[in-house]
């Protein structure tokens, strides 16, 4: 692991990054926990969990939650040119999933796991509506 700093100074896109990992690995994990058993199943829910306007309703519902630094790191995120877009997403859910993205990056690299799994917990259990 990083310490806060070196994780702090990495590129947001690199935060990011990690940051889709992590995310959909908790996705995943609680989707086969939650009792799916059907792979085609597994795949369309965990597509839903993931894709980019469904991350930025959810960072919309908690970020204020958010610790001056981590909304800063979002903030961060967020701005980060990375010169692509995923398909199918409005360039604001596009970087607000990334800026999302690299807070759980940042949380997962400076070892900061239980904060990372506060952070989850609420992305995991926020409902689209609360947009």
């Amino acid at each position: 692991m990083l310490s806060e700093e070196e994780a702090y100074l990495l590129s947001p896109l690199i935060l990011a990054y990690i940051g889709d990992a992590v995310w959909e690995m908790e996705v995943r994990t609680r989707l086969v926990l939650g009792g799916e058993r059907k792979m085609r199943k597994l795949h369309q829910l965990a597509v839903s969990q993931v894709r980019a306007e469904n991350q930025a309703d959810r960072l919309y519902a908690i970020v204020e939650t958010l610790s001056e630094r981590e909304q800063l790191i979002v903030k961060r995120g967020r701005n980060a040119k990375s010169g692509s877009t995923r398909h199918h997403a409005k360039v604001t859910d596009y970087r607000a999933s990334t800026g999302v993205e690299a807070l759980l990056g940042y949380l997962y690299l400076s070892g900061k796991t239980e904060r990372l799994q506060e952070v989850l917990e609420q992305l995991y259990f926020t409902k689209e509506e609360n947009k």
